[in-house]
């Protein structure tokens, strides 16, 4: 199976927004008209934003701060900010969605043609295997860290690289050398006792 993740960037939870919003910026792009079909998606995409500036501090106006937000059914009796700071998150909020708004629209004009392909496919036959999005599309334009079989059969290897950087390669050298050492202390003292504890 492949791995749960469970931290995201910024930019992923930006990229994830835009994923979000296809539907409602395909029916701009493609009918001129919109309808009630995004609710959900409208939904997410502002859960989403407020979270990254009131929850995960990704907001340089709002800076490194994390609410406590009511969950959903919750009264609010009073906000755990002021009405200025209220202010200036919901006038972020709009900015964040409204710049995935337009980041998707960019996207999805630029790549009209296949949008189209995709949907006339779509119009043929319910469901389009990988095979189908390669033939259609191309291949991906990044990577892949296992075959689409492995990931089918359960034997890719999904494991994630966490490889230090350079700069932080030697971050607890001196720590090893000190248990090491330490280590070394234990097993001297230890040579030197009797089984019964008393000095050889």
């Amino acid at each position: 199976m492949p791995r749960e993740q469970y931290l995201y960037t910024k930019e992923q939870l930006f990229d994830r927004m835009c994923m979000t919003l296809g539907g409602r910026v395909s029916e701009e792009i493609f009918f001129g008209r919109i309808t009630t079909g995004a609710q959900d998606d409208l939904k997410k995409v502002t859960q989403s934003a407020y979270a990254q500036v009131v929850h995960f501090g990704m907001n340089e106006k709002v800076g490194n701060v994390s609410f406590d937000m009511p969950q959903p059914g919750e009264m609010v009796l009073e906000k755990p900010y002021s009405e200025e700071t209220a202010q200036i998150i919901d006038s972020e909020v709009r900015n964040l969605i409204q710049n995935a708004h337009s980041h998707t629209k960019k996207l999805l004009t630029e790549h009209k043609a296949d949008v189209e392909k995709v949907a006339e496919r779509l119009l043929k036959q319910e469901i389009l295997s990988r095979d189908d999005m390669i033939e259609l599309l191309g291949q991906r334009p990044f990577p892949e860290k296992a075959t689409y079989e492995e990931f089918v059969e359960g034997t890719g290897s999904f494991e994630e690289d966490t490889t230090l950087p350079e700069g932080l390669k030697d971050w607890n050298v001196d720590r090893k050398k000190s248990d090491e050492s330490s280590g070394e202390g234990k097993k001297s003292d230890s040579a030197g006792k009797t089984a019964d504890g008393s000095p050889a």
